[in-house]
């Protein structure tokens, strides 16, 4: 094993772990040194497991995950538990999801963020010179603001209309990214 890759090696602690099918099974950050499809086949065993009875714990700060496997989540922020509820409860629970708009010509960004911002409210560009972002609480507003960029002459490349993610759910309820508390941490340790 000692020529094996980290991914592989994640792979082969996996496969020990279920030679015999457990009734519970803690899985920290199980998909960490993965690449895509090995992910995924992890995921799709761990979904074998919960289909035939297994309870899993699962660990994780890759909320994705957590987002496609878990029944139920529990936010913990500095050792406590903040949050409970299903992926979707969580969502609901920060209120409003999300329209995403990419745009045909980069130049149109900023009349778009005028007819967005008077539509929805704060919209936020992103680092893609083509793209805006602005919280939309629902779907038919989404649906008109888009109609009111097309009537505005903005040419629309693509768009999306969604929840928030697990990501935006955390940062809502702490406040913080899970970096600012490790690296907090790391100062106090140094002091």
């Amino acid at each position: 094993m000692k020529n094996f890759s980290g991914g592989m090696r994640r792979r082969v602690d996996i496969a020990a772990s279920i030679v015999v099918t457990p009734q519970l099974m803690f899985l920290d950050e199980p998909t960490t040194g993965l690449d895509p499809r090995s992910r995924n086949q992890v995921w799709g065993i761990i979904r074998a497991l919960v289909a035939e009875g297994t309870t899993i714990l699962l660990c994780t700060q890759y909320l994705e995950e957590a987002d496609q496997l878990a029944d139920g989540i529990a936010v913990i922020d500095q050792g406590k538990v903040i949050a409970e509820g299903t992926p979707g409860q969580l969502k609901a629970s920060v209120g409003s999801g999300s329209l995403h708009v990419r745009l045909l010509d980069p130049d149109q960004r900023s009349a778009a963020a005028e007819v967005l911002e008077r539509e929805l409210g704060a919209v936020t560009l992103e680092p893609d010179i083509a793209a805006l972002t602005v919280q939309c609480a629902a779907g038919d507003r989404g649906a008109e603001a888009i109609a009111e960029l097309t009537r505005s002459g903005v040419g629309i490349a693509d768009f999306s209309l969604g929840q928030p993610s697990l990501d935006e759910v955390f940062l809502a309820l702490t406040g913080h990214t899970a970096e600012d508390v490790a690296a907090g941490e790391n100062q106090e340790e140094a002091a």
